[in-house]
């Protein structure tokens, strides 16, 4: 079976690599681009939804503002993008927004923005994969009703390919990224070719007129509708998640580190905010309509919109208008979509990996998230980010709408502390330093820092007011757990610390005054023998074998056999009225401790080695529950003594022999 298993994992992962191959596993900007950015990236293909989404219930009046609305997203990511420059530079190690909040702000507010991050990273996945999902069903109508099954499936796929290693896994992604950037850059051009030329058909929700709901009737006016349209701004936001994970990125760029995050985030910003524009100003041209529930929200000439009709997301819309009488780019559109919305949960699985090592090396996460698995990358942390996502989409059924509400939140939370941790950063460095020239570089730096610091802090106070009954407060619920559990993990390891360290008295009492070795014994044959063997040969002060009187017949004829063999080592038989086993071995440990409490007790354990599966259940059942119950037994040590059966050898590729005559033999 374990053969079995492990060709079925370097058939999935791949072989396992040395750690003095890390080196090759670092990424030039033209795949780190892919690997960082398709989560921003990504965005494109639902943040615009989002937008005409909100701004439709005040109906379709109000949903041609929407450029607006998109140009505030924009000059907030290239804010955002121009601040993270800077973070880059002097944070290069990749701690990101944890490094530099727990360096300027404090290990609370450090932690803090962790707890926001991870949970960020969890939304990341299930939103890019539901969204993934719903584009797919578009393209293949088989899919409709099952999104959420294949969502699931999609993220299982997703974390199998990056346990293989970033490096291999990122040039998987760059393909499909760089075709939708090319594939969406193309149907702008043509659709403002087409615009401008006269020609440019409409979108086929464009003939459906929206009805607004009870309070939006004259559209966006008075404080509801400067409401509604900070909301849409708010969920436009979704254009800038993604920006931060580079940041954590940096130490798996090649050299220099800093100097090619710092580019890709310039490209990742100016490439982002040219597609979120295209996409919102191709919406307005060819009147695309897009709501929550189109059989309410819809009207056709007066009338209710036919029951066959299936809303498309915007991208697909715009590719059915653009590229008219060319289905096969609008086939290929929604194909790389769904694809660039699949891979953008890339972004997570790199990031949330790398935070979560860092926390455990911090001590705040369970210190296995820290080591690297058999291909170099966090498989533990992989796995982890793994089956929460999967709850997540199972939970919501893969429905974007409901995740989008929970998403913005971590990602602004991380953002405002972030910039804030930088200002602070430049004012303690301008303290120190002299040099005029190197004094207005930091000047310039803490303003551009300030400037993010401000503009992220007012999306996180509209995205808090707008979204919280709408489901932020389940993602800030979700942080301050997380915050509370990685709290209570490093008092944890803190108390064990303490409690385990050595001191200069502890030092001087190390070594037990005696060692009162017991042989657990149930009846004679070759894994007994094994155990006493080793028991003598460690030469403890005292050495008994004890063995459990439960059937009267078959004791007696234990001691007999065990009398004949003339062992020199005593027999000690336990009564046990009620035929137990492990109680009455617990109660003779604990009361040698009694009498003794500086002797130290080793119970030694005969314990058969086993093959197949189905054997486990049929061997040392007793022994695990008699080491279960004296691990919690002060000044005992539990020595397990394996003797492998035959049935395991052939799972190890060794042979036992023996020589009998002077010939060698199997034994």
């Amino acid at each position: 079976m374990s053969d079995i298993g492990d060709a079925a994992k370097r058939l999935l992962i791949g072989r396992p690599m040395r750690s003095d191959n890390l080196g090759h596993t670092l990424l030039p900007k033209k795949i780190a681009l892919p690997v960082f950015a398709s989560d921003a990236l990504s965005s494109v293909a639902y943040a615009p939804d989002q937008i005409l989404l909100t701004l439709a219930i005040a109906g379709f009046t109000a949903s041609a503002i929407s450029l607006w609305a998109g140009i505030a997203v924009v000059f907030v990511l290239v804010v955002v993008v121009l601040s993270y420059r800077q973070n880059v530079h002097a944070y290069p190690s990749g701690g990101g927004d944890y490094q530099v909040v727990s360096t300027n702000l404090g290990p609370g507010a450090g932690l803090g923005v962790a707890s926001a991050l991870l949970v960020d990273y969890t939304l990341t996945v299930a939103v890019s994969i539901s969204s993934a999902a719903q584009y797919a069903s578009s393209a293949i109508p088989a899919l409709r009703g099952h999104e959420a099954l294949a969502a699931v499936i999609a993220v299982v796929v997703l974390a199998v390919m990056n346990l293989r290693g970033v490096h291999e896994s990122g040039k998987v992604f760059a393909v499909p990224v760089y075709c939708f950037m090319g594939l969406i850059g193309l149907m702008a051009l043509v659709g403002a070719v087409r615009f401008f030329g006269g020609d440019l058909p409409a979108a086929e929700s464009a003939a459906f007129e929206i009805t607004p709901q009870a309070g939006f009737d004259r559209g966006l006016v008075g404080f509801a509708g400067a409401f509604l349209f900070a909301r849409a701004f708010a969920s436009g936001c979704a254009a800038l998640t993604g920006v931060e994970a580079i940041s954590n990125g940096v130490p798996a760029f090649k050299k220099p580190k800093s100097k090619n995050a710092a580019t890709t985030l310039a490209l990742l910003g100016g490439i982002s905010a040219v597609m979120v524009l295209s996409i919102l100003l191709l919406a307005d041209a060819t009147g695309v309509r897009y709501v929550a529930d189109p059989a309410s929200q819809m009207t056709l000439n007066g009338g209710p919109i036919p029951a066959s009709y299936v809303q498309h997301p915007t991208i697909a819309q715009l590719a059915q208008s653009v590229f008219h009488g060319f289905p096969l780019a609008f086939y290929a559109i929604s194909a790389v979509t769904g694809l660039i919305l699949l891979f953008a949960a890339n972004t997570a699985f790199n990031g949330f990996p790398v935070l979560g090592s860092i926390l455990a090396r911090d001590g705040y996460l369970p210190r296995q998230l820290h080591t690297r698995g058999d291909r170099l990358a966090y498989s533990n942390g992989i796995i982890s980010l793994t089956v929460v996502a999967v709850v997540l989409i199972v939970a919501f059924d893969a429905q974007v709408t409901r995740l989008i509400q929970l998403y913005i939140v971590g990602v602004f939370v991380s953002f405002t502390l972030s910039q804030l941790g930088m200002t602070r950063h430049w004012t303690r460095l301008l303290r120190s330093v002299a040099n005029p020239a190197d004094r207005q570089r930091m000047r310039r730096s803490r303003v551009v820092n300030y400037i993010g610091f401000v503009c992220t802090g007012l999306v996180l106070i509209v995205v808090l007011v707008t979204k919280f009954i709408h489901g932020a407060w389940i993602a800030i619920l979700a942080m301050c757990l997380v915050y509370a559990i990685m709290r209570s993990i490093k008092g944890h390891y803190a108390r064990v610390q303490a409690e385990i360290a050595v001191d200069d008295a502890q030092a001087e009492r190390a070594l037990p005054s005696r060692i009162h070795a017991v042989v657990l014994v149930s009846k004679i044959h070759k894994a007994t023998m094994r155990a006493v063997a080793y028991a003598r040969a460690s030469r403890p002060t005292v050495l008994e074998a004890v063995t459990v009187a439960v059937d009267a017949d078959e004791v007696q004829e234990l001691t007999q056999e065990w009398e004949a063999l003339d062992l020199p080592v005593a027999l000690r038989v336990l009564d046990s009225p009620y035929r137990e086993i492990t109680r009455p071995v617990i109660s003779y440990v604990r009361s040698i401790r009694r009498e003794s409490p500086r002797d130290l007790v080793v119970v030694y354990i005969p314990e058969y080695v086993v093959g197949h599966w189905w054997e486990q259940p049929l061997h040392n059942q007793s022994a695990l529950r008699l080491k279960s119950r004296l691990l919690f037994t002060p000044g005992v040590v539990v020595a397990s003594v394996p003797y492998q059966l035959q049935s395991s050898l052939g799972e190890t590729g060794l042979e036992r022999v023996a020589y009998i005559n002077g010939r060698k033999t199997r034994a």
